[in-house]
């Protein structure tokens, strides 16, 4: 029977195809498996695994606001995967894990049969988890129409390799630190962080049955963009477990019913919290990673992108939040008066000068304009509309519109900036740097300066107390025209003051009133005021003209804080801190706090008397003057002192808050210089800049957490400033008078100045 069978002719040809066959499929193994079609990874290779890893930026609690990644990963080890996870994941994607060596023979055959033979998809992929973590490591790469096999048989090579280098539970924690989620997340515990705003270690039952469901198709079970499709997967997955032994008919039935409750987060550098702070973070690090003393052992710069780098910052997750609601609150309603209060004549539709500066400024004109086209041309290719995503307070839609037309829309919004910072330290507490970083990535703490308005007059009077200048100096307010640049006569916004009056040091700080604090500026001398600025940690060129005592001079919100915690830290201004410590992935700092921030030997920018001093007039601005709206409208009792700022035709608003431990700056105006506020009375300072900030405090004084912030006294003045403090608001005589046209000399104002009686007892028991 063989021997007639041997003779029989099918049965020969039948043999010689199949031994053919197999000797194809051999040679073709094999020119994979000696990567005739591209390198396969070596054991060798495999033992020393390195994975991209996203940088980590951790707030003062160490609490994660954001990462720096190419590929979403943070790698976490085993004992942080409960138990429910694995279920999940084994049940799910390969109930066979524990009895195969990395290829799951009998799925890989319906696959070679019914995928590539049958060309029938439904059949399934036939992946076991370990060839899933090989696609992972190394991807796929384009081999025409034999890609599928070729790719499918490296996978299984890699897999059988992985299989002998780690064991079980090595391979399962690869698989989870690499595996890909929906949104671009890649690794167990990116996922649980973005979409649930937890760690992998306490993730539920329905949460890890979501994640582990996810795997069969990232876009369409995104638990975010489709709840009802990642319910239905989740449940599937549910059932696989208790198919498995891994859950009771009970507990399976609850978790299936119960609702998917997402908290996400995203740690997409143009989204979630605190955007401009991570991108000034980024900004620091590409200077600081690349300095030799920070370098690795073996000299390469560490990647921020790739090393898994831990950055420990300043920031105050907490803090952070309520300054950016206290932004948002605000300028919704803001921006709304703003609009309002232009109407038909605004000047983004009427101020085509504003306009033009403006178009000439976009960076797709002056592509265009480099490639020779004309102003017709360069028109004509800004005029093609395309959908745009467009920014508004109350919700971002899609329209069509050209660049000119975004142009047009966005010249009309307000911007604001913030920064709270520890004055002891300088460690940075809360940083917004702009309205929406998604639309604005301008950041307008540390790189925008604009012109500081009455927040400059602190430092004018702080420098006339310094050279001599008494607190109970009292400086006539009328107007008077200065030959000496070009009879410039500036004048008082707001209130009408009786020019007869002369007013003392304090009511002229605390009212902002600009005719005195000019005259204190020329008393002074304008060098002496500059340098006062320089003692304080402005950096900024300022010109010597006297407009500076107006606030002429552009400066940033970072530098105007750092002037201002000089008042609450010893008269020594504290430099605003951002990072505290780096580490590598594994723990080892490469650089600390002191490498970071070298220590200099404190120099006091004026006298503790000065400082005293200056705190009491700052006070009073918040007690009686341009800031009391701190008291009469949002009633805080907190001790505070401030400064309120506007420029010259209201295109800045400025307000400067100061507590015993804690200093903040808001800023607020249109990114276009050309265009400011309309009326004083919407653009100055306590309008516009001040309620940020009372937004902000109002939180904090609801949160015990901050009680010492909140509940911080400031230092008790000594005797001698609480004398020189005893005078009259106002008087009809006084310093200047042999100047402006009064015979009273200093010596006999002097003799006669107030000594006691209700202005004393005022002065000691006034908040």
């Amino acid at each position: 029977m063989l021997k007639k069978l041997l003779q029989n002719k099918w049965f020969k040809i039948i043999a010689k195809v199949t031994l053919s066959l197999v000797l194809l499929l051999t040679l073709f193994y094999g020119s994979v498996y000696y990567g005739m079609w591209g390198e396969v990874p070596s054991v060798t290779s495999l033992e020393t695994l390195k994975q991209s890893q996203a940088t980590e930026v951790l707030d003062t609690n160490n609490d994660l606001i954001g990462k720096f990644y190419v590929f979403d990963r943070q790698s976490i080890t085993y004992k942080n995967f409960p138990e429910h996870l694995i279920n999940a994941l084994i049940s799910t994607e390969d109930i066979r894990f524990y009895d195969h060596d990395g290829v799951d023979n009998k799925s890989l055959a319906r696959v070679f049969f019914k995928t590539i033979l049958l060309s029938n998809d439904a059949s399934g992929g036939g992946s076991t988890i370990t060839l899933q973590l090989a696609k992972n490591l190394f991807g796929r790469k384009d081999h025409g129409f034999l890609s599928i096999v070729v790719n499918k048989i490296m996978e299984s090579i890699v897999a059988s390799r992985i299989e002998k280098v780690y064991s079980k539970e090595e391979i399962l924690t690869l698989y989870l630190n690499t595996v890909p989620f929906p949104d671009n997340t890649y690794g167990i515990e990116s996922a649980s962080k973005k979409f649930f705003n937890i760690h992998t270690k306490d993730l539920s039952i329905s949460q890890a049955a979501t994640l582990v469901g996810s795997l069969k198709a990232n876009s369409y079970y995104n638990p975010r963009v489709h709840p009802e499709r990642a319910v239905a997967r989740r449940n599937v997955v549910i059932r696989q477990m208790e198919k498995y032994g891994y859950l009771n008919a009970d507990d399976a039935l609850k978790i299936s019913k119960a609702p998917l409750v997402l908290e996400y987060r995203s740690y997409d550098p143009n989204q979630g919290l605190a955007p401009y702070f991570r991108a000034e973070i980024k900004r620091q690090l590409d200077t600081i990673l690349q300095l030799d003393e920070f370098r690795k052992p073996n000299g390469e710069a560490y990647n921020i992108f790739h090393d898994g780098l831990k950055i420990y910052t300043t920031l105050d997750n907490t803090l952070q939040k309520y300054a950016e609601n206290a932004m948002t609150k605000h300028m919704t309603a803001l921006q709304k008066q703003y609009e309002k209060a232009y109407g038909n004549n605004a000047p983004w539709l009427k101020n085509k000068q504003a306009y033009k500066a403006a178009k000439t400024r976009l960076v797709a004109y002056k592509k265009l304009k480099e490639q020779g086209l004309t102003e017709k041309e360069i028109e004509a290719e800004l005029n093609k509309k395309r959908d745009v995503e467009l920014f508004s307070w109350d919700k971002t839609e899609i329209k069509q519109l050209s660049t000119l037309d975004s142009l047009e829309y966005y010249l009309k919004f307000l911007n604001a900036g913030m920064i709270s910072l520890d004055p002891a330290s300088g460690a940075i507490k809360a940083y917004v740097g702009g309205i929406d970083y998604r639309y604005f990535q301008y950041d307008h703490v540390s790189q925008s300066k604009r012109q500081v308005g009455s927040t400059f007059k602190p430092i004018v009077y702080t420098a006339a107390l310094e050279n001599g200048t008494q607190p109970c100096t009292y400086f006539p307010i009328k107007a008077i025209t200065y030959t000496d640049v070009e009879d410039w006569t500036p004048t008082n916004a707001g209130e009408n003051y009786d020019e007869d009056l002369n007013y003392s040091l304090e009511y002229a700080l605390s009212n902002s009133i600009n005719t005195i604090a000019v005259k204190v500026l020329y008393e002074t001398g304008i060098s002496k005021v500059i340098n006062q600025a320089k003692l304080m940690g402005i950096d900024s060129a300022i010109e010597e003209v006297p407009s500076i005592a107006l606030g002429s001079s552009n400066l940033s919100v970072l530098e105007i804080a750092k002037a201002y915690t000089s008042y609450v830290n010893e008269s020594t201004p504290s430099s605003p801190i951002f990072i505290t410590k780096i580490e590598d992935k594994d723990g080892n700092i490469i650089a600390s706090y002191d490498d970071l921030n070298p220590k200099k030997q404190p120099k006091k920018a004026f006298s503790d008397t000065t400082r005293q001093v200056m705190l009491e007039f700052m006070k009073a601005t918040v007690n009686s003057g341009t800031s009391q709206r701190l008291r009469s409208q949002y009633n805080f009792s907190n001790d505070l002192a401030g400064k309120t700022g506007t420029t010259q035709d209201n295109k800045d608003g400025w307000f400067v808050a100061i507590m015993p431990k804690l200093v903040t700056i808001t800023w607020v105006g249109n990114d276009n210089q050309q265009i400011g506020f309309s009326n004083t009375s919407i653009g100055q300072g306590a309008n516009s800049a001040l309620p940020i900030f009372a937004n902000y405090l109002q939180q904090l004084n609801q949160d015990s957490k901050y009680a010492s912030i909140t509940s911080a006294k400031f230092e008790t003045p000594s005797e001698g400033v609480l004398e020189s403090l005893i005078c009259e608001p106002s008087k009809k005589d006084g310093f200047f008078d042999r100047l402006f046209g009064n015979k009273k000399d200093t010596k006999e104002f002097n003799e006669e100045k107030p000594k006691g009686g209700i202005f004393s007892w005022f002065r000691k028991n006034k908040k």
